[in-house]
């Protein structure tokens, strides 16, 4: 039970102070984190280890971030795609434009849940299917993160993981 109430105890004076923290951030940086070199990895189910790299970089006065993604290693190797994500002080909505070398293309929308950052499209319906897609960044320090793609079906309602990356930081 001294246990519990310890865990519990250490919990809620992290989770505490992390909500200060974010909740110190000005919205136009709750995707400061994500600016650097990064390492990926992944399984796409395979069993096969999949590699990347992600460079986020600020250009236009600092005011946009650019993603520049590359598959490394695996099957999926060659795939590269790239992002632009702007803080829109108006509307104080994040905004991003997602293309790749597949012909892929994705507008998202900034979302905040918790420690969790997200990217989400909006709802599509396709018959009585209301289907949305987003990017969740989480467990998030300066050296490292996850981030999972996840789909509804639902409008959100519920999500299913499609495809996991950890990130590590480049020094």
């Amino acid at each position: 039970m001294k246990k519990l109430i310890m865990t519990l105890a250490i919990t809620f004076c992290f989770t505490n102070i992390h909500a200060q923290q974010l909740a110190a951030l000005d919205s136009a940086q709750y995707f400061d984190f994500w600016v650097g070199e990064w390492t990926a990895s992944w399984d796409e189910g395979s069993g096969v280890q999949q590699l990347g790299t992600n460079s986020i970089t600020r250009s236009l006065d600092d005011k946009v971030i650019v993603e520049n993604f590359r598959i490394t290693g695996g099957q999926s190797k060659g795939f590269k795609g790239m992002s632009m994500s702007v803080f829109q002080p108006q509307t104080n909505t994040w905004k991003q434009a997602w293309t790749d070398n597949q012909g892929g293309y994705f507008d998202f929308t900034g979302a905040f849940d918790r420690d969790k950052r997200m990217f989400q499209t909006a709802v599509v319906e396709r018959g009585d299917k209301k289907i949305q897609q987003r990017m969740v960044f989480y467990d998030i320090t300066e050296s490292s993160m996850t981030w999972d793609w996840e789909s509804s079906q639902d409008g959100g309602n519920t999500w299913k993981l499609q495809w996991r990356i950890y990130y590590v930081k480049l020094e």
